[in-house]
């Protein structure tokens, strides 16, 4: 589990011709990290007089990040856990009609399951993003740079995890639903990035000008 190593030993483990930890755990990690610098500008903020205002909103914020750090996390280390079976897939007899007809049915379902991660880790950032752009609004100004960061993690989260969405539906069988999961994919990668840059952008702005 990722929560098992230290940050050396995992880029060791990430660095290392072993098929896991790879992209999509690190995806995952890079939107842990983003959430947990959202968390940084909560703190920051709460118990401060100048934001007594947004003190209830700020404690539901740290609540509700908080948990998806936890999940960014579970879906770091799930990811390693669906690639397995599927590689081992891949080296099941194929000698006979019958088993060639079974490995494929097995490769099938395990390419989905293996897609559908990296999916709900995108969707996971959508909405680490959507908090993220309160905390740029209403967070402390003097950690509104941490909201940048956070931002650019979550960035990177989104399209590494859209790639392993699309190395996995890439050989599906099943056309159709590969272009069903691969058009989610796009779809909350285009409005996920649109909101990251919008947010990057008021940051940049207000740091640029305050």
């Amino acid at each position: 589990m990722i929560q098992d190593f230290t940050v050396s030993s995992f880029l060791e483990e990430l660095s290392s011709k072993k098929s896991t930890p790879g992209g999509g755990g690190a995806a995952g990690l890079a939107g842990a990290v983003g959430t947990a610098l959202g968390e940084m500008v909560v703190n920051l903020t709460l118990g401060k007089k100048k934001y007594a205002d947004v003190e209830e909103e700020m404690q539901s914020i740290l609540m509700t990040l908080t948990q998806m750090r936890e999940e960014f996390l579970r879906l770091a280390d799930e990811d390693a856990v669906v690639f397995a079976p599927l590689a081992a897939a891949y080296s099941l007899p194929a000698t006979t009609e019958e088993d060639k007809k079974k490995k494929e049915a097995i490769l099938e379902d395990l390419l989905v399951s293996a897609a559908l991660v990296p999916l709900s880790v995108m969707e996971l950032c959508l909405k680490t993003l959507n908090l993220l752009e309160v905390l740029g609004e209403k967070g402390s100004r003097l950690a509104v740079s941490d909201v940048g960061v956070g931002v650019q993690m979550i960035r990177a989260s989104i399209l590494g995890a859209k790639m392993n969405v699309y190395i996995n539906t890439k050989t599906m069988i099943q056309r159709e639903k590969a272009r069903e999961l691969n058009a989610r994919a796009q779809s909350v990668s285009e409005e996920a990035i649109r909101l990251a840059d919008t947010i990057y952008t008021q940051v940049e702005a207000a740091l640029k000008t305050e």
